[in-house]
């Protein structure tokens, strides 16, 4: 898998900037915040509810993200937990979670979720990829429309996963983190996070394999 699409900033400027930070830089805390503003809006684009996306302000949820960061920011310079990138995605994490649950009401085919879920309006880049990894590797589709076809397929496919399988496809895929970071998100030693994505994966492929078989049925019984 090809981390270099992670939605993070890389390289060594976040660390420069949190220990200026530490030593009461207040510059540094408003370049080290500016500097995620960024990749915050893209992980609330890509995770919050697509319907929820069309009632709600994505600025306004980012600027809700920061406003809470700043506020805990010193607790974390004196007691970093994980890295930074992860605990901001957690409190902005908790922010879609409760931007969907307010909104939820209007987001009708989504009412019985507790999570918001990527997908169901627009097809994202991240579904083409995964979906000629998962079709095969060496697939080239030539037509743009087959691979919006399949990458749709994908996302309706994601959508009916547990919760769990569900999640680390969309950490993996959508947010581009790797295992090491799902790892720490969820708690979990490496080789059971890797194992944890490799099993979301073949369940995935069945669900894939199973509506593929069910599309032929129907069209046979059309024909």
């Amino acid at each position: 898998m090809n981390m270099t699409k992670s939605l993070w900033p890389s390289g060594d400027n976040t660390e420069v900037l949190i220990q200026a930070a530490r030593q009461g830089d207040t510059e540094a805390v408003n370049q080290l915040l500016d500097r995620h503003r960024g990749p915050i809006r893209r992980l609330v684009e890509v995770r919050l509810d697509r319907k929820v996306q069309r009632r709600v302000d994505v600025s306004d949820v980012v600027q809700e993200v920061l406003v809470e960061a700043s506020g805990r920011l010193q607790k974390y310079l004196d007691d970093p937990v994980m890295a930074f990138h992860l605990w901001l995605r957690q409190i902005a994490w908790d922010h879609i979670i409760d931007t969907y649950r307010r909104h939820r009401v209007s987001a009708k085919r989504n009412m019985d979720r507790e999570q918001p879920i990527a997908g169901g309006g627009r097809v994202d880049e991240s579904s083409v990829d995964l979906a000629i990894q998962l079709c095969d590797p060496a697939m080239t589709p030539a037509a743009v429309a087959t691979q919006r076809e399949i990458a749709t397929q994908v996302e309706a496919a994601i959508q009916k996963l547990d919760e769990g399988d569900r999640e680390v496809i969309l950490m993996r895929h959508y947010e581009h983190l790797s295992n090491l970071e799902i790892a720490e998100v969820l708690n979990l030693n490496p080789p059971a996070a890797s194992m944890r994505y490799l099993r979301a994966v073949r369940r995935l492929k069945a669900v894939l394999e199973e509506d593929k078989e069910n599309f032929g049925v129907d069209n046979d019984s059309q024909g």
